[in-house]
């Protein structure tokens, strides 16, 4: 699948929340759409992302960033604030989450 296959709350909890901090990192949630099947199968895949990064956030960092790397803490923090937001549109049955209609 593509970005423009999520549904608006992913969309916009993903891809526009981590563009706002930084774009080296809406490249890695970029990439990982066309990993996945679905809106649901993409926000699973993107909180494993996220703890797989979480247990070396040096190493992420470095392997994520490649011009004006972010302060471990903003990293940190934005992270959660991610994984805190997918949560809660996990919660949202598939059938009332918002799609692009082409």
């Amino acid at each position: 699948m593509d970005t423009d296959d999520l549904s608006e709350e992913t969309y916009n909890t993903v891809i526009i929340q981590t563009e706002r901090f930084h774009h080296d990192l809406t490249l890695q949630f970029g990439v990982l759409a066309s990993e996945c099947k679905d809106d649901n199968d993409y926000l699973k895949k993107s909180l494993l992302m996220i703890e797989d990064w979480e247990l070396d956030i040096e190493a992420a960092i470095f392997e994520i960033f490649y011009d004006n790397i972010p302060e471990i803490d903003k990293f940190k923090s934005v992270l959660r604030e991610i994984k805190k937001s997918i949560k809660e549109i996990q919660k949202i049955p598939i059938s009332k989450r918002k799609f692009e209609e082409w």
